[in-house]
């Protein structure tokens, strides 16, 4: 049967399309240890999981297209801890960060519309842009400086009358660079020239290490009419499953478009936003700043463990719980293959998402792999005596074929 050629052009998430491989190892006895996806091992706040359980409508009913008011009242509350003044009626509750990115896009570009990106990006991002029917135009920030903001004139040179905005993760998935202040004042200065939106996914803020400071995008009111900000709360309770997220703006056309997308859809998942809801509403800084201190010493034991095996690069990463390293191999693609179907040490292995398809410029990832450090320090260590024992034999029957 014909299927449509639209469908054709996406592509199957790197992160989870070698799945099918680890479910076969798994089968055969073989404890894999999963870096290739960020689902955190460390557990959801206890309020949140209460909510779910003493949840007692009699029916689960339609929520508001927005979301719970009480939700986006927790939210406005939130945010001034970051310095940012925003009213709940600047917030509405999305079904996850995803639907937020995808919806933004929606509204602020017509089909065949550009949207700028530094790349390597959520290689998401790119579904999201396919269902919109936008383009994305690359600006690619390299490994050897850190995977910096590339200048404002790489930006700058990008514009065209078809770009809509400029869309940037902070901290950054996969690199785990944050940007500066300045860095973000120099892109808002130049999405005023151009007449753009600057959009910021920052589900990561709270996870900034060795002293970094965040900045959120929300913080710079002169430019408020210009700013759209992802937010969602998998990745800050540990509830990757609950698809809750939100889009912040003042720009209140923007929110009069998003919001016909919201009404379209109905609203979002209502048992899992009083959850989100209760952890906002927990005493939650004492969990944060456990969990952020728990990443920082997985962030070391990674780190220091790549540095260790010959032919590997990485840099340190200074937020979120990811990191791009290169290999010493031609295709990290078929490394990863290899480590799930024809490896193990011990009957254990590592699956990690290769890093092709985080780069517009794919030819730019064939040699990296997306780490996600969001198992413990422990596994860890396994998963990286299985990286260097995997990466000898892999370069051993290279050279034999």
């Amino acid at each position: 049967m014909q299927m449509s050629h639209r469908i054709d052009g996406f592509q199957c998430s790197p992160i989870r399309r070698l799945s099918p491989y680890a479910r076969e190892a798994a089968a055969k006895g073989i404890k894999v240890y999963h870096l290739n996806i960020g689902q955190p091992d460390i557990k959801t706040p206890e309020p949140a999981l209460k909510a779910v359980q003493d949840y007692s409508a009699k029916t689960i009913a339609y929520g508001p297209s927005e979301g719970l008011p009480e939700l986006r009242e927790a939210l406005s509350e939130y945010y001034k801890g970051y310095n940012c003044q925003v009213d709940p009626e600047d917030i509405l509750i999305t079904t996850g960060g995803s639907e937020a990115i995808q919806f933004s896009f929606m509204t602020v570009c017509d089909p065949y519309d550009e949207v700028i990106i530094p790349e390597p990006y959520y290689t998401n991002v790119a579904s999201f842009a396919n269902v919109a029917m936008v383009n994305l135009v690359p600006v690619t920030s390299r490994m050897d400086d850190g995977f910096v903001l590339p200048t404002i004139d790489d930006f700058e040179s990008k514009i065209t009358r078809k770009t809509g905005a400029i869309l940037l993760c902070n901290p950054n998935n996969p690199t785990g660079h944050v940007y500066t202040r300045e860095e973000l004042l120099q892109l808002l200065k130049l999405v005023r020239k151009h007449d753009i939106f600057l959009i910021v996914d920052e589900v990561y803020r709270e996870f900034c290490y060795d002293g970094k400071n965040f900045v959120s995008v929300l913080s710079f009111p002169e430019y408020a009419d210009r700013v759209v900000c992802i937010d969602s709360f998998s990745k800050r309770f540990s509830m990757c499953g609950s698809r809750v997220g939100a889009i912040v703006t003042k720009n209140k056309e923007f929110l009069g478009g998003v919001l016909k997308l919201c009404q379209a859809r109905l609203c979002p998942p209502d048992i899992e936003q009083h959850a989100a809801l209760a952890a906002l509403r927990a005493d939650e800084t004492t969990y944060i700043a456990e969990v952020k201190k728990e990443y920082q010493e997985r962030r070391n034991v990674l780190v220091r463990g790549l540095h260790d095996i010959d032919g590997v690069k990485c840099n340190t990463p200074k937020g979120a719980f990811y990191l791009v390293a290169e290999l010493p191999v031609d295709d990290a693609e078929q490394f990863a293959i290899f480590m799930l179907k024809d490896f193990n040490l011990d009957g254990e292995t590592v699956m990690v998402a290769p890093c092709a398809d985080f780069y517009v410029h794919k030819e730019l990832g064939t040699r990296q792999v997306r780490l996600a450090y969001v198992i413990n320090p422990n596994d860890l260590r396994h998963s990286l005596k299985c990286l260097a024992a995997g990466l000898k034999a892999y370069r051993r029957r290279m050279m034999h074929d």
